[in-house]
């Protein structure tokens, strides 16, 4: 099976996507799943996880509806906010869907990322650990001390890196970046998706290469059994086409990996991360 791990859909009239205003013209629009299918039939996708791209109950609600009529969105990362007392009782309701798949913790929109260490979240994500979960972290490179020390306190947790922690990669820096990923690739439940590279170079003047030193660092400390490929679409348009960010990521990849890694990384380590098709 090959699957996009990372992806997003919104129709702007709901109202919840704050950050899609009309300075970004080239996202703010519609993006559904009539428009990603011709781009999953190019590269031979069986489907997609859908992500959450707004912090609202209401938008996972959206997404799993969208599920129930696509067959294509393979799973459902929706959202939950650690910090509402209610925040079980909203879990219970959406794991009842067969295709709901888990949940993003919002690091990266955190005023201070030392709140991850709040005894309570702590405490929450230790209960999601001991379920099993899915946790997707979303964050930015300076805040990964703060995440290294979360995941030492929760060492249960199965949780995967978006977008390898957002690496400056526009400014070539490697550290400390490289050093707490190194940390975290300590965690055997910890897996990464190498996906948003794109938008993280300089948008219009960004070159392959630039890639390279971060998905070959992060291929090496992760191995091939807990990288997964995510095309961050519709985000990547901001910096790439989809042909673009996959050729991108096929260039930067290990020179050694051969067909049984590439499928790895290409949808069975999300297949087995996001427990798709065991419900």
């Amino acid at each position: 099976m090959r699957i996009d791990a990372h992806q997003h859909y919104w129709s702007i009239a709901r109202g919840d996507y704050g950050w899609i205003t009309p300075e970004l013209p080239v996202l703010h629009r519609d993006f559904l799943p009539s428009h990603l299918a011709p781009h999953l039939a190019s590269h031979s996708l069986d489907g997609s996880i859908a992500v959450q791209a707004a912090p609202t109950l209401a938008e996972t609600s959206y997404l799993l509806s969208l599920a129930e009529r696509e067959a294509s969105i393979l799973g459902v990362v929706g959202w939950l906010d650690l910090d509402d007392p209610a925040h079980l009782a909203h879990f219970e309701r959406f794991r009842k869907h067969p295709k709901y798949v888990g949940f993003r913790v919002m690091i990266q929109e955190m005023p201070d990322a030392l709140g991850v260490l709040d005894p309570a979240f702590v405490d929450a994500l230790r209960h999601y650990a001991a379920l099993d979960v899915p946790v997707d972290l979303l964050l930015k490179s300076d805040q990964l001390a703060s995440v290294a020390e979360l995941l030492d306190l929760v060492p249960g947790l199965r949780g995967v890196i978006d977008h390898l922690a957002k690496p400056r990669i526009a400014a070539g820096e490697m550290e400390p970046w490289l050093g707490y990923m190194r940390r975290i690739a300590g965690h055997p439940n910890i897996s990464c998706k190498l996906s948003g590279m794109v938008t993280e170079a300089e948008h219009g003047n960004w070159r392959p290469e630039q890639l390279t030193p971060y998905v070959r660092a992060v291929a090496e400390l992760f191995g091939p059994d807990r990288v997964l490929f995510g095309s961050d679409w519709p985000v990547c348009l901001l910096a790439a086409n989809y042909d673009e960010t996959v050729s991108a990521l096929e260039q930067a990849l290990p020179e050694a990996w051969g067909d049984a890694e590439r499928a790895k990384l290409y949808g069975l380590n999300a297949k087995e991360f996001y427990k798709c098709g065991q419900r």
